[in-house]
């Protein structure tokens, strides 16, 4: 296993991880979306900064544009991630996210950017949409929640997937810019843009710091963590197979949201979470 897929299975691990948290919150979305990144901008922003001194030729256009594209295409993720998660299960909306995204991304590198995947990346792809399928024609609902909510949440996340990784792709390969300078600015620019209306929910806020300072914390420590190991290896591998392998993240989260979250039909969820998985890993080996 080369080490960039190494980076890629560690950053999964900890994306399953920092999910189970923000779906432990309960509350308002968009304060809860606006702690975490105004935690992750304090931790990330400096470190961005002095790796611009260190390397100021660096400075450039890109630096405000890359980063801000992709704030933008992070907010409407990680709101619509959250609201997901309020009015679906874990082990529905998340296998549809994390499927979708990379199916996305695969369509979008072959028409847009001219890359050609092989049989196997087709027959994964067919798998992919095979673990959906198995995942999502559970029983129309339960616990109150229908299963048409975790799809549709859940396929609206996978396309925010699809576009921050191309983008994060476009600016850390053709670009060259710092995995760590870009998404300290990035996510510097999320809690500025999100500000506003934070303020405006100003009397959620202490609610939310006090009940849930852990999962905002979890967030804010494992998403940077493991978005940065994503970019690093995006630098070393093409987005085709790396888009695919940070996916293998959905069999970790299955199992955790079955033993926290006690979710329905759990063999069911995870062997569709497993075949994904396997579709996942035709293509990242095509």
């Amino acid at each position: 296993m080369s080490p960039a897929i190494g980076l890629v299975l560690a950053a999964a691990v900890l994306h399953a991880i920092w999910n189970l948290a923000a779906k432990r919150y309960h509350g308002d979305g968009s304060v809860f979306v606006w702690s975490y990144m105004v935690l992750g901008a304090v931790l990330c922003l400096p470190l961005a900064l002095l790796a611009l001194a260190r390397d100021p030729g660096a400075w450039s256009w890109r630096l405000l544009i890359g980063p801000l594209v992709s704030a933008l295409i992070h907010i409407v993720y990680s709101l619509v991630l959250q609201a997901g998660y309020r009015r679906a299960e874990l082990t529905v909306v998340y296998p549809v996210a994390r499927g979708v995204g990379p199916l996305l991304t695969m369509v979008v590198a072959v028409a847009a950017l001219g890359e050609r995947p092989g049989l196997p990346a087709l027959a994964g792809a067919a798998l992919v949409l095979a673990g959906i399928t198995v995942v999502t024609t559970l029983k129309r609902q339960h616990a109150g929640r229908p299963l048409a909510n975790g799809l549709g949440y859940g396929a609206a996340t996978g396309a925010m997937i699809a576009a921050y990784t191309l983008w994060d792709d476009h600016a850390v390969t053709r670009w060259d810019i710092a995995p760590i300078v870009y998404f300290g600015l990035a996510v510097t620019m999320q809690a500025a843009l999100l500000t506003p209306a934070a303020v405006r929910r100003r009397d959620a806020i202490r609610p939310a710091l006090t009940r849930h300072w852990r999962e905002i914390a979890t967030v804010a420590v494992l998403s940077p963590a493991a978005y940065i190991l994503v970019l690093v290896a995006m630098q070393r591998l093409p987005v085709t197979i790396v888009a695919p392998a940070r996916e293998s993240s959905i069999v970790v989260g299955s199992l955790l949201a079955w033993w926290l979250f006690a979710e329905a039909q759990p063999l069911r969820r995870v062997a569709g979470a497993l075949v994904v998985l396997t579709g996942i890993t035709l293509i990242a080996l095509a």
